[in-house]
C-alpha cells in the first residue's frame, strides 16, 4: 500500500516552502500520470502537495499576447475554450488525442508535457505553436520554449523548487490549417506509436513529431525542403523526416514500423494542410 502525507495548498508560497522540504515531494494537479507512476514504483513520493485549487494556476485566457494556459487548466477545458477552437484547432486536437473524457477531465496539459513522454500527445503541437512554458519558483520567474523544456526521456528543464505555473501560445496565430494524428496500437484511449503534428503558415510549414527520438522533435529537413526549397512532392518532401528521427523498438511498435509511419503521416499531413 502507498504511504505518504498529502497537503492541500493554499497558495504559491505553501508550495514552494513544501517542495523545498526534499526529493519525494510531488505536486499534484490531475495526477493521471503521476498517480500511475507511484503505483509502478516510478516514483516514490513522501508528500504529494496538491495544487489543483490555486487560482494561479487556473488561468485560462487570450489577450493582445496570446493565449495563457494556467497549469491546472485541464486537457477537456482547453479543448472546448473558444480562442484554442478558432484559432490553434491542432492543440485542440492534440489535447483530444489524449486518453478518455474522463481521463481528460482530470489531466493537465502542463502534467502532460512534465510527464515528458517522448509520445506526449500535445507536445508536438505545441512544438509547431512556438509555445513556452512558463516556470514559477520562491526565487522569481523564467519562460523556457517548448523545444527546449523537454531534456530527454521523462526529463525537463525544470529544476528543484521550480514548478509549471502556465504554457503560453503566441500571437500571430497561423492562419492555416493545421493537423495532429498518431498511430497507435488500439486507435484510440492509448499512447502514441508514432504523432505527427503539421500547421501550415501560408506558403510555409511547421512539422514536429513524437514517440520517435528521445524527445518530441521538429521536422526540420522536411520543413527546409517545401519552405526553402519548395518540394511540392509530399512524398519526397516526407521521407526527409528519417534525417531527423532516432526510433527505437519498444512494446508500442518496433524501430523499423515507426520509420515506416512517420513518413506516412507527415506525408498525410502536408497533403491535407498544404493543398487546401
Amino acid at each position: 500500500m502507498l504511504s505518504y502525507e498529502y497537503v492541500k495548498c493554499t497558495d504559491l508560497n505553501q508550495v514552494f516552502q513544501l517542495m523545498d522540504k526534499g526529493e519525494q515531494v510531488y505536486p499534484l494537479a490531475g495526477g493521471t500520470d503521476l498517480m500511475v507512476g507511484m503505483r509502478g514504483g516510478k516514483y516514490a513520493a513522501k508528500m504529494l502537495i496538491d495544487i489543483k485549487g490555486l487560482e494561479e494556476l487556473k488561468v485560462l485566457k487570450e489577450d493582445e499576447k496570446g493565449i495563457t494556459i494556467g497549469a491546472a487548466v485541464t486537457l477537456n477545458e482547453i479543448t472546448l475554450f473558444a480562442p484554442v477552437q478558432k484559432n490553434i484547432p491542432i492543440l485542440a486536437d492534440g489535447c483530444h488525442s489524449v486518453g478518455s473524457y474522463s481521463i481528460r477531465n482530470r489531466a493537465t496539459l502542463a502534467g502532460n508535457i512534465c510527464n515528458a513522454s517522448p509520445a506526449a500527445d500535445t507536445a508536438a503541437p505545441l512544438c509547431c505553436l512556438d509555445a513556452s512554458v512558463n516556470i514559477v519558483s520562491s526565487s522569481g520567474t523564467r519562460a523556457v520554449p517548448i523545444g527546449e523544456f523537454f531534456t530527454g526521456p521523462g526529463k525537463t528543464a525544470l529544476q528543484k523548487g521550480e514548478l509549471v505555473q502556465s504554457i503560453f501560445i503566441p500571437k500571430p496565430y497561423p492562419q492555416a490549417k493545421g493537423v495532429y494524428s498518431k498511430a497507435s496500437r488500439t486507435g484510440s484511449v492509448d499512447l502514441a506509436t508514432v504523432g505527427v503534428a503539421v500547421q501550415s503558415w501560408g506558403n510555409q510549414v511547421r512539422i514536429a513529431v513524437g514517440a520517435v527520438a528521445p524527445t518530441p522533435v521538429r521536422a526540420v529537413s522536411v520543413e527546409k525542403a517545401v519552405n526553402e526549397k519548395g518540394e511540392k512532392d509530399w512524398a519526397n518532401a516526407a521521407k526527409l523526416v528519417h534525417n531527423d528521427i532516432s526510433p527505437i523498438t519498444d512494446l508500442r511498435g518496433s524501430r523499423e514500423y515507426r520509420f515506416h509511419m512517420v513518413e506516412v503521416l507527415v506525408r498525410r499531413g502536408l497533403e491535407q494542410t498544404m493543398e487546401v
